[in-house]
């Protein structure tokens, strides 16, 4: 009698499933890949009664990183360290990119610890036009209050550098990008004042992307010529001011008070100037020279005296009152 299972071995043999006796096909075990020397480990399986097959145990999500703990440098593109950028006062550690830092931040690692004393705090804008643009002005000053913590882009007060008493005030492109309303005017031209009143060294950083701001109209615009008259009268007292340009100064901040400096200083790569490049080439219809509006094109052509790492601005400030004898 002939053996009826040589025909399912030679099926088996030519890579066909194999079948029971009843003619269904016998269930393939799982093929693993071996791994090492000792025998092949299956892979986690969890049976499923409804399916009647082994699925794969799903496998634990990866954790991600925390947020904040990298920053990607706009100048390089290099993914980097956020407290190593953090130490270095906002610098990149491979192309020394100056960071966009805060005012509060500048009064940190500007002046002396401690020795800050705020002036004219309260002082807060208004809305005389009752602007709206694609929201009510009053409503824009309060969301950028809340988003800040600053009451406008101005903040002025005395202080120490190195031992040396200063007036000293810095504006802030985080609050409507540092534009130069009623507020801000008035907060520079009093302590402007108050310098020339206590015969004081004059410090103002400015970072301030916008100019006058349009909000408040041509209460905004007079701004630009209270403050450089307040300087006119402090330089007539013979007082010493020392301007620092930062990333951005532009607008009507660079076309008037950033500008008129006994000195001017700048951080490196700092972008200054009045109007946007292609607002420039499509009025004068001339092609630019590339990086015409950064601070070491500047200090070629002579609009700025020095070009200051954030590092070492302290101390160049301080050698500077020293050096002109206030």
């Amino acid at each position: 009698m002939a053996d009826r299972s040589l025909p399912q071995v030679a099926a088996a043999q030519q890579g066909s499933p194999p079948r029971d006796p009843s003619g269904g096909a016998l269930p393939t075990p799982p093929l693993v890949q071996p791994s090492g020397d000792g025998p092949p480990a299956e892979e986690p399986t969890s049976a499923s009664p409804a399916a009647g097959r082994a699925e794969p145990v799903p496998r634990r999500p990866k954790r991600s990183v925390a947020d904040g703990l990298w920053k990607r440098c706009p100048g390089c593109q290099a993914m980097i360290f956020a407290k190593e950028a953090e130490r270095r006062l906002g610098v990149c550690p491979q192309c020394d990119y100056h960071f966009y830092v805060s005012a509060r931040e500048r009064i940190a690692q500007l002046l002396d610890e401690g020795t800050f004393e705020e002036w004219y705090a309260e002082l807060e804008p208004a809305d005389p036009l009752e602007f709206c643009d694609k929201r009510p002005y009053i409503e824009r000053l309060r969301a950028e209050q809340q988003r800040t913590g600053l009451r406008d882009a101005a903040v002025v007060g005395a202080a120490m550098i190195r031992a040396r008493r200063v007036v000293f005030g810095v504006t802030d492109s985080a609050f409507i990008m540092g534009s130069m309303g009623s507020v801000v005017g008035e907060k520079l031209t009093r302590a402007i004042e108050r310098a020339t009143e206590e015969r004081l060294p004059l410090i103002i950083v400015s970072g301030s992307g916008g100019g006058a701001r349009m909000h408040e109209g041509i209460l905004s615009l007079m701004q630009m010529a209270k403050v450089s008259a307040a300087l006119a009268r402090y330089d007539q007292a013979g007082g010493l001011f020392i301007s620092v340009l930062t990333n951005p100064t532009m607008g009507g901040v660079a076309a008037s008070f950033a500008s008129l400096g006994d000195l001017v200083f700048a951080e490196p790569k700092a972008l200054i100037g009045f109007a946007g490049p292609r607002t420039i080439q499509a009025t004068i219809r001339i092609e630019l020279p590339k990086g015409f509006q950064t601070s070491e094109f500047l200090l070629e052509h002579g609009f700025i005296d020095r070009v200051v790492r954030r590092c070492d601005l302290k101390s160049e400030i301080a050698r500077a009152i020293d050096y002109c004898g206030k």
